[in-house]
């Protein structure tokens, strides 16, 4: 999420190691584990074909059964919906809008994520700078806030209080979470220093709300300031929707640059999950070359949704689908959201821990909603005759639209318009509107904004929308701990860790972006994913490669902090 204030420090010169989403929780490079040449270990020959349930087709989920399927196990995949996940594309009806596409869930991704490029780079998509707030790709951007508007290609030219409050939210980071000292640490991969500066952290601000961390600044003590930060801030804006959770979501983001330099996928991020599944490994262990996980299921199709998940005899995990269909597995990985095994399947209490289930039950999501527009062409630069300005910008703003991406593959081809980006109470705001009646809001909004654009002449289909609230499948966005959920979040990410668990609440995984330390980033998903494979390798008797060890060999070394329970 490009800064549309500057950086908490100025980017290091390119002589210095990049930032990259190692830790700060759980500092494993599953970077140089992906990459290594000896692989990600190895299962007896006599598991060769033993089939593996993954419930959840996700990113998370095609990972782990990809890498699965490397080693010789035969995952068996299911899926409620599609494959994708939150890495849903989409296409709109009517003539000229057949080659344009909407990202309803992840659509920027920060360079940071680099076990997620390691996936990118293998399967050949590209990527291209992703026109956020004032980033170099954008060439401008509105900010509109209290009904003043600002216009800005770079953010000097912007009023004096937002560079206030760009410095405020500098000396906030630096005072109250040694932003410097963690930055450094985690471009050296310095593991000690990682570890004992996020120790403290984590013992003092786990009670901590983002606004709250705010307040405690001195150099936040104006309310105004405050205000602006909430609605424009750093990243997308809209900000001010994380005030109620813990500070520590929020310093995993900044540490790790996960709000900055962000990147599309060209042509859509579904396309990474579909071709994962398409694809056939030139390393497989066991299944003859030209395997793919499509080629492993009938139809080429993922099982149906999953309706029931329990325990039987021998500490088995028997999964019923929607179909009726009921088959009885070693182990399984759990990768769709947590809530799921609260409300969508019928589960046994046996399946986990009832620690682990109280964490499950203690999730908190955060809502998001989305519409786009197909328009003619990318009629935001034309240019004003008064002003010489672009007649449209990238637009942040405290009306209902909050905010408004522009997204274009050249001058005289046709665009999309995302109207409106939202979250939380935001979003929920939309929820009981149908497409048409959204588009109707934001176009109002946004003709106050810009009383000389007729957005509307330039429309060439139906607006495509979505409230990830109101989705069976997901009822939310993404995880986002509140204050005091540091302890469930641990309990849930280290559930891979199975030697820890009584012996008959082993055999099930779970994984994806809702138990890992950056919910909402999709270099979560595949880091729990990455986890639960060598966690069903192990169950499986297999080890990694003396010279990869993989992150439950190493967890002990580095396993996230422990907070007392009494």
């Amino acid at each position: 999420m490009t800064s549309t204030v500057p950086n908490a420090v100025e980017h290091a010169d390119e002589q210095q190691p990049p930032i990259t989403m190692f830790g700060p929780d759980f500092p494993y490079a599953y970077d140089d584990f992906l990459a290594h040449p000896a692989g990600l270990g190895q299962i007896p020959a006599t598991e060769h074909g033993t089939e593996v349930a993954v419930i959840g087709g996700g990113l998370s989920g095609i990972v782990a059964a990809y890498e699965l399927m490397k080693m010789g196990l035969k995952p068996v995949v299911y899926e409620a919906d599609r494959i994708g996940g939150r890495l849903r594309t989409v296409g709109f009806d009517g003539p000229g809008t057949e080659e344009l596409t909407a990202e309803m869930g992840a659509m920027r991704f920060p360079p940071s994520s680099t076990a997620l490029q390691h996936y990118i780079d293998l399967v050949g998509l590209e990527t291209r700078p992703f026109p956020n707030p004032l980033a170099e790709a954008t060439p401008s951007t509105v900010v509109d806030l209290k009904g003043e508007s600002h216009y800005a290609e770079t953010v000097a030219d912007l009023p004096q209080v937002y560079r206030d409050v760009a410095e405020a939210w500098n000396k906030c980071l630096e005072e109250g979470a040694d932003f410097s000292d963690m930055n450094r640490a985690l471009r050296e991969r310095d593991v000690p220093r990682i570890r004992e500066i996020w120790a403290k952290l984590v013992e003092r601000l786990d009670n901590q709300t983002f606004y709250g961390f705010l307040c405690d600044s001195e150099a936040f003590k104006s309310f105004r300031h405050r205000e602006i930060f909430g609605q424009v801030g750093f990243g997308t804006g809209g900000w001010d929707t994380d005030f109620p959770n813990s500070i520590l979501e929020i310093l995993r983001v900044v540490y790790t640059e996960a709000d900055d330099h962000h990147r599309g996928i060209v042509g859509g991020s579904q396309q990474l999950p579909v071709r994962l599944w398409e694809r056939e490994p030139q390393k497989i262990v066991h299944w003859p070359y030209g395997t793919s996980l499509a080629s492993l299921h009938v139809g080429g199709e993922p099982r149906p949704a999953v309706t029931r998940l329990h325990r039987t005899a021998g500490n088995r995990i028997t999964v019923t689908d929607a179909n009726g269909d009921i088959r009885t597995y070693r182990t399984a990985i759990f990768t769709a959201q947590s809530w799921m095994l609260l409300s969508k399947i019928a589960c046994d209490d046996s399946l986990f821990p009832i620690d682990h289930w109280t964490a499950i039950e203690r999730t908190h999501y955060m809502e998001s909603s989305k519409l786009f527009v197909p328009v003619d062409r990318p009629f935001w630069l034309d240019k004003d005759e008064e002003t010489g300005r672009d007649v449209m910008s990238m637009t942040l703003t405290d009306r209902m639209t909050r905010g408004t991406y522009l997204l274009d593959d050249g001058p005289d081809r046709p665009a999309v318009i995302c109207l409106s980006y939202t979250w939380c109470d935001d979003s929920l705001k939309w929820l009981p509107l149908s497409a048409n009646e959204r588009m109707e809001v934001m176009l109002k909004s946004l003709g106050e904004i810009y009383p000389k654009v007729d957005i509307r002449k330039h429309v060439i289909g139906n607006p495509v929308t979505v409230s990830w609230e109101n989705e069976p499948y997901f009822m939310g966005a993404f995880k986002a701990n509140l204050p005091g959920h540091y302890r469930y979040q641990r309990r849930l990410f280290t559930h891979f860790m199975q030697d820890r668990l009584p012996e008959d609440k082993r055999g099930i995984f779970l994984a994806g972006d809702d138990i890992s330390w950056t919910a909402g980033w999709a270099e979560g998903a595949i880091q729990t994913a990455l986890n639960a494979v060598w966690g069903v390798m192990h169950h499986f008797g297999g080890e990694t490669d003396g010279t990869n060890p993989g992150p439950g060999d190493v967890y002990d070394e580095i396993a996230p902090v422990e907070l007392p329970e009494d």
